[in-house]
């Protein structure tokens, strides 16, 4: 287990434990008895230091940095810009996947370089949500030519496109568990399943009421859960995978078939509740989660999505900063792997969930303004950019942010952060401010874009 997320942690030893470092100091002791060279006393010195630092003994004494702060571990500096290619919807126009093809050319202007597609397996759902017949791909999104002709055409407009992946649980053919194409029986499903006829070992993460919870510590399960992946990269065309409900199961077996199959981009659906009045225990879950993957997977920053949709709406801008001076949410902590979002198909009105958690809607693009200009992989929605008239404001955020260079590992200095305004200066050469208030960053500076509560300078 790593130390978590705080600044310091000290964690005081046992008498026990000290020994160790009595035997440190006995031989530091020496060396400057016998050391000719005080260079070379230096060189021991701050290697003594770090073994303490670094190599925590067990029940004893640890000091521990934040573990996924900007500095803990090589920036990746990714400049991918995401849409989220359907919404709730979306099954309705049918075919949706010839209305995906008809917009990469639109996505590629915009500087989005990678979707996300919806389940496209034979579903029990319109939606997709409910799989069935895992290699049939003709759904209600549209046939499986129709899926590969538009995938085909994302990547000539330089697009890669991820597919939504339900491997959580699955539903019958006929009816609950008579599992087809591919074939499985009883024993794929969790023993303590709602069905009571599972024969599989327990669940390993949260289960659903709707279908069967499959036993991921099924080999069997395992094999063909891999096989149906790589042939949606071979013969499909998929890039890479956005996991759904991931508390669903161990993450240790989400690792297994991310390793397996080599996505080019993979990121995980993790939807916890959010305390607002404490938010740090939410990122800290996704981090956790993260660290638990190796952080070969991403995952979306609901963090962030909840504590800003709250400072637009209320004014109330201070929550944008954390005690240590850095973006609040999981973006202030690990923003390599935090895939930010204003709204999302489930968390839009139009989903009709029980979880439907909608962005104000006259504030939206202060989101965009927000997530288009900080750290972090920015996810479009959908229907944001298509259908509520803000396709050419997104799309001069997306330009500036390329332009400029922003990437997931962009540095922020936030200026202000109170009732009714918030400023930041993103790596010295970009400026935005959210709010009504008054501010700009001064000389040097020129304004590039503005709309509704907000505006973006560039450095000049």
């Amino acid at each position: 287990m790593g130390c978590g997320n705080k600044e310091l942690l000290a964690l005081y030893p046992s008498p026990s434990t000290l020994y160790p470092f009595f035997y440190a100091l006995s031989a530091l002791d020496k060396i400057f008895i016998y050391a000719k060279n005080m260079y070379r006393v230096m060189k021991v010195i701050k290697l003594l230091a770090a073994l303490v630092l670094l190599l925590p003994l067990s029940g004893g004494v640890v000091f521990c940095a934040s573990a996924h702060n900007l500095g803990s571990s090589p920036p990746r500096f990714d400049s991918t810009i995401m849409l989220q290619g359907f919404n709730w919807s979306s099954w309705k126009t049918s075919p949706w996947w010839n209305i995906v093809e008809s917009k990469a050319g639109d996505m590629s202007q915009a500087g989005i370089n990678l979707v996300w597609l919806p389940p496209s397996s034979d579903s029990a759902s319109d939606e997709g949500y409910l799989p069935r017949r895992l290699y049939t791909q003709d759904s209600r999104y549209g046939s499986s030519a129709e899926l590969t002709s538009a995938i085909t055409a994302l990547h000539a407009k330089g697009v890669k496109v991820i597919a939504d992946i339900v491997v959580n649980h699955r539903v019958g053919t006929g009816n609950w568990a008579d599992f087809t194409d591919p074939a499985w029986g009883p024993e794929s499903v969790c023993s303590d399943d709602e069905w009571a006829q599972g024969k599989g070992a327990a669940d390993t993460g949260k289960g659903v009421p709707f279908a069967r919870d499959l036993d991921h510590t099924n080999a069997a399960v395992r094999k063909a859960i891999t096989a149906w992946l790589a042939w949606l990269r071979a013969s499909i065309g998929y890039d890479g995978w956005r996991y759904d409900f991931a508390r669903g199961y161990g993450s240790k077996y989400m690792l297994m078939y991310n390793k397996a199959t080599k996505p080019a981009f993979a990121v995980a659906e993790i939807w916890d509740d959010l305390d607002l009045n404490n938010t740090d225990p939410h990122r800290q879950a996704l981090t956790d989660w993260m660290d638990s993957v190796g952080g070969e997977i991403k995952v979306f920053d609901f963090t962030t999505k909840g504590i800003l949709q709250q400072a637009v709406a209320s004014g109330e801008y201070w929550r944008l900063k954390d005690a240590g001076g850095r973006p609040s949410g999981l973006i202030g902590w690990w923003p390599d792997n935090a895939v930010t979002f204003v709204d999302n198909h489930d968390t839009t009105v139009e989903a009709s969930s029980s979880k439907s958690w909608p962005f104000p809607s006259d504030k939206v693009i202060q989101g965009y303004a927000y997530i288009l200009t900080h750290p972090g992989i920015p996810c479009v929605f959908w229907s944001h950019f298509f259908d509520w008239g803000l396709k050419n404001e997104i799309t001069k955020l997306a330009g500036i942010r390329k332009t400029l260079g922003i990437t997931s590992s962009s540095n922020v200095n936030i200026v202000h952060a109170s009732q009714d305004i918030y400023a930041a200066v993103i790596d010295n050469k970009l400026a935005v401010k959210l709010g009504y208030q008054s501010w700009d960053p001064g000389s040097g500076w020129s304004l590039s874009v503005q709309g509704n509560g907000y505006k973006v300078w560039s450095k000049k």
